[in-house]
């Protein structure tokens, strides 16, 4: 999939493009959607897709929106956009009452220099929302930060693993977790709380990260010698098409890809499309941050774009000096300081 004709409409094109499953679920669905946090690396072209597969509903996008560029691609696109600070609890009057609703705010990067706010947007505000949506059916958007490092041989850790999460940022969203399930439990609110790890674009991901990094020939570290991936396209549809398995108490599913991808390879092979050598350091650890998805694979279905599609997309836009959103992942961070 050649990308580096696409501005970034275009791509965002692509990447909110609904599938067939997709437009029938959303279609279906009673009543009107709200994104919020929908200003985020994510949530733009999810609320573009679900727009897409029900052009008859409103779907709102919620969010401080800080890059004006984001709103205004969000108008044209269809979607009804909401600019608020939900922190801010006089402008919850101004929420639409809907009945689906998709989460995605969250704070992960500057964590370690700001800890309350951290647990504030992670922990505090989710409970909020809940309480603002307890008549709704909920999605909400948390992370496999949340699971204890293993190694790869183990397939990942599944949803009935004991989460044992590492620094504050996975520890809040343990948090956020654990506060949505009170609320479900309370007010009988279906939710469905999506770990996720980790969604892949051509503006950002472990792709841009790794391919950065070798055309800068600057050292791969290979401490984490293992992750997950999905492109960004399957991770929305899985996540808008989550709302089907919304029950309380809350169901937990993984979003991920079906691979576990050696960090070595995937760099080995980015490399051979920018016809220049990966360099490396450390050793390969037994120590990863690994989803086994098969829960949501038996409900939803395998993702779709294969890793050397990833590659082929992704690479070449990042090489030819396109867009990218200039905030790494930081996958390979072991002590959970981001």
């Amino acid at each position: 999939m050649d990308m580096t004709a696409l501005d970034e409409p275009g791509l965002e094109a692509v990447l909110s493009e609904p599938t067939v499953q997709g437009k029938h679920v959303v279609s279906g669905l009673s009543g009107d959607i709200v994104v919020l946090g929908a200003g985020g690396k994510m949530g733009p072209t999810l609320a573009m897709m679900l727009h897409r597969a029900a052009p008859h509903k409103t779907v709102f996008a919620v969010s401080r929106f800080s890059d004006p560029a984001v709103k205004a691609r969000l108008d044209r696109a269809g979607v009804t956009t909401i600019q608020a600070d939900l922190l801010d609890e006089s402008q919850h009057g101004r929420l639409p009452q809907v009945e689906n609703v998709y989460y995605l705010a969250g704070m992960k990067f500057g964590t370690s220099g700001n800890q309350p706010m951290t647990w504030a947007l992670n922990s505090y505000l989710p409970g909020r929302m809940a309480e603002v949506y307890r008549k709704a059916r909920l999605v909400i958007l948390s992370t496999g930060n949340v699971y204890p490092f293993v190694a790869p041989a183990t397939g990942g850790s599944r949803e009935d693993m004991s989460p044992d999460p590492c620094g504050e940022y996975a520890q809040s969203c343990l948090g956020r977790e654990r506060v949505c399930q009170y609320f479900s439990q309370v007010n009988h609110t279906p939710m469905t709380l999506v770990r996720l790890n980790y969604a892949n674009e051509p503006r950002y991901g472990i792709i841009v990260d790794l391919t950065v990094k070798i055309l800068q020939e600057k050292p791969i570290d290979l401490g984490i010698a293992a992750v997950n991936l999905i492109w960004q396209r399957d991770a929305n549809d899985t996540i808008a098409r989550a709302i089907t398995l919304a029950q309380s108490p809350a169901q937990i599913l993984n979003v991920t890809g079906p691979e576990i991808v050696m960090i070595r390879d995937l760099a080995d092979r980015i490399g051979r499309v920018l016809g220049k050598t990966p360099h490396y350091s450390g050793t390969e650890g037994e120590a990863c941050l690994l989803s086994d998805a098969s829960l949501c694979f038996g409900r939803l279905g395998v993702s779709g774009m294969s890793l050397d599609d990833m590659v082929a997309a992704i690479v070449p836009w990042v090489a030819a000096g396109k867009t990218v959103l200039n905030k790494p992942t930081k996958y390979e961070v072991q002590d959970g300081k981001f």
